[in-house]
C-alpha cells in the first residue's frame, strides 16, 4: 500500500475527530479573548482627560487599526465555527468543492480548511 493511501481515508476516526474538536474550541477562546481584549483597550482611548488634537489623532488611528484587527478576528471566528458546524454534521475533513477527503496533513496545518489541495489550487487559480 502505498503511503498517501493510508491518509485518504474516506472517514476520519472519532478520536481524530475530538482531537480536531479540542484544538478548534482552544482557537475560538483564544479569538474571544483577543476581540475582547481589543475591545475593553478601544473603550480605554481616550479616556485620560484632555487631549490635544495629536492625540485625538493618533486615538482615532488606533481605534481603526483595532476595528480592522477585530474584521479579521471576526473571519476566523466564522471558519472556526464552521470547521466545528462541519464536525458536528458529519461533513468535517470532507472537501467542499469535489466531495473528496481533505488529507490529515492539511487538516493539521490549517483545521479550518474546507477544500482539498488541489480543489484549491484550481479555487486560488480562478481568482487569479
Amino acid at each position: 500500500m502505498a503511503k498517501g493511501q493510508v491518509e485518504l481515508k474516506k472517514e476520519i476516526d472519532k478520536k481524530t475527530l475530538a482531537r480536531f474538536k479540542k484544538i478548534l474550541l482552544k482557537e475560538r477562546e483564544q479569538i474571544v479573548g483577543d476581540v475582547k481584549q481589543s475591545y475593553e483597550s478601544s473603550q480605554e482611548m481616550g479616556q485620560d482627560g484632555t487631549q490635544d488634537i495629536g492625540d485625538e489623532a493618533a486615538n482615532i488611528y488606533n481605534k481603526q487599526i483595532l476595528l480592522s484587527i477585530n474584521e479579521t478576528e471576526r473571519l476566523r471566528l466564522q471558519e472556526v465555527d464552521e470547521a466545528l458546524d462541519r464536525i458536528e454534521n458529519g461533513t468535517y475533513g470532507i472537501c467542499e468543492e469535489c466531495g473528496g477527503p481533505i488529507s490529515l496533513r492539511r487538516l493539521e496545518v490549517r483545521p479550518v480548511a474546507k477544500y482539498c489541495v488541489p480543489c484549491l489550487t484550481k479555487l486560488e487559480k480562478w481568482k487569479a
